[in-house]
Parts: structure tokens; sequence; C-alpha cells
């Protein structure tokens, strides 16, 4: 007769031969005699409880063949896996910021969460009331949340647009050879992918023979942030009028290739 029973500790030198048996990767059944003894020892004392409610009981059971006296197999149950601590979808921290030099301290409310269109991004965004919002993230913003801001939310687009909209836009100048489009647009987030009104083109003077597409889209930002500020104060103020884009050409542009990488490198090693 084979049943399925309960584990005690008279099986652990059987449970070891079986683990040995059962090759690699079984974590479940460990080789080791320290580790199965107290596994054994946890199940026993499961067994032993008396349960209310799952607390993350583990609960062994071996298959005796009850004609030859012999474990032949093992199985088990943990009645809780997970759950143990609080989860949370989002968490707000304060950050302080402070500088002597200009005698300044600020204490500021920062939201960690899964996404910029959660809910509770949403939330945050509108408790504050912000007149201008900056988006830097990768994820397209839903209008809910890039229109809170009375004054827009703006973009440091790595591209120049409309030539060169949606990702990696420093990168297929560069493989284009389109020198002269190889920076960063600041514009205002519209329903479209990077279509909304244009407020300022900033460019890169480094050497894109040494510096990945990475660097450069990064150092466009850097080397213009006195620039970036400027223009986002005169369009706080109201003094600032978007650029003329119509009649150019438009393009979406994706993920970088290979391919275009290693011919611009060598264009450039070449030139």
């Amino acid at each position: 007769m084979v049943l399925i029973r309960p584990v005690n500790t008279s099986d652990l030198d059987q449970l070891l031969e079986l683990a040995h048996m059962a090759g690699v990767g079984l974590t479940t059944l460990p080789k080791d005699r320290e580790l199965l003894s107290k596994r054994i020892a946890r199940s026993v004392r499961s067994f032993d409880k008396l349960v209310e409610r799952p607390g993350g009981e583990s609960y062994l059971f071996v298959m005796d063949d009850t004609d030859a006296k012999r474990v032949i197999g093992a199985c088990g149950i943990y009645s809780k896996v997970g759950g143990f601590q609080p989860f949370y979808g989002y968490r707000i921290e304060t950050v302080v910021f402070e500088s002597k030099q200009i005698n300044v301290r600020k204490e500021v409310p920062i939201l960690m969460t899964h996404s910029p269109n959660s809910e509770e991004a949403e939330r945050f965004i509108r408790e504050r009331g912000p007149d201008i919002m900056i988006a830097r993230c990768k994820s397209l913003l839903k209008e809910a949340v890039f229109s809170i801001p009375t004054k827009g939310t703006y973009v440091m687009h790595p591209g120049i647009c409309p030539e060169y909209r949606n990702a990696h836009g420093c990168f297929w100048a560069l493989a284009n050879g389109d020198y002269g489009k190889v920076g960063m647009t600041l514009l205002r987030i519209d329903k479209g992918v990077d279509t909304g009104p244009v407020f300022g083109y900033y460019h890169y003077s480094g050497n894109d023979k040494q510096d990945s597409h990475i660097v450069i889209q990064h150092r466009v930002v850097l080397d213009n942030l006195g620039a970036i500020g400027k223009k986002l104060q005169e369009i706080f103020l109201g003094e600032a009028q978007p650029l003329e884009t119509k009649g150019r050409h438009s393009a979406v542009w994706g993920q970088p290739w290979l391919t275009k990488y290693l011919t611009w490198k060598t264009r450039g090693r070449r030139g």
C-alpha cells in the first residue's frame, strides 16, 4: 500500500537519499542534511500548531510504501506566501534642499510611484497646483496629467522636432549624418507624439567621434541649462512665443539599430 502522511524526523535519511536521486536544481528538497533536517523540524512544528489563520506554515508530506517500508516521494504545502509586510503601491518622501550660499532651505515632497500616469501621481500633482511641469520620463503622459499645470507641461526631447520625433532623435540624426539636427527640443506636450508647440532648440558642441548618443543627449541638456531656465521663465511670464514649424518634414523614429550605430562610428573614425 502507498499512502501520503506528514513527515517525521525518522524520515531524514530516506529523504536525503531521494534528494540525491533528484538531480540538480530541486531547491525544495535540498541535498544538505542540516537544511533538510531544519525543514522537517519546521514541518513538525507546523503540524503541532493550532492555526486559526495562515501564517507561512510549512507542511511537508512523504509518500510511504508501507509494503516496502520505504519513502518513495515527497511534497509540501506553504500556508501563505508573501503578504507578511505591507505592500505600498506608492510612497511620498520629503527631501530637503539647502544652500548656505544663497540662504535657501526648501522641503520638497517627492512621490515614488510605478507610473507617472497613475492615479496617485495625478492626485499628487493636482494637490500642488503647478504652473509649469517638466516631464523627464519615457512614458507618454495622459491628458489628465499633462493638462494640470496652468502654463503647460514641457519635455526636453532628445532630438530636433518635427524631423526627429519619438525616441532617440539624437541617435538617428547622428546615424543619418544630419549633424545640424543633433540637439534637443523644448516643446509643450499635447495629445500627439512630440507634436506640441516648440519653444526652443538647443545644440551640442562636443565630439561625436568619442561620445555616445546617450552622452550627447544628456550633454545637450546640461550645456544649455541656463538658456532652458530662461526660456521657462519667459513661458511663465507669457513672454515666449512658439516657433514656426509648419511645412517642415516630420518623421517618427524608434530604437537604435546596431548596424546604424556601427555605420555612424565608422564614418566618424574615417572623418
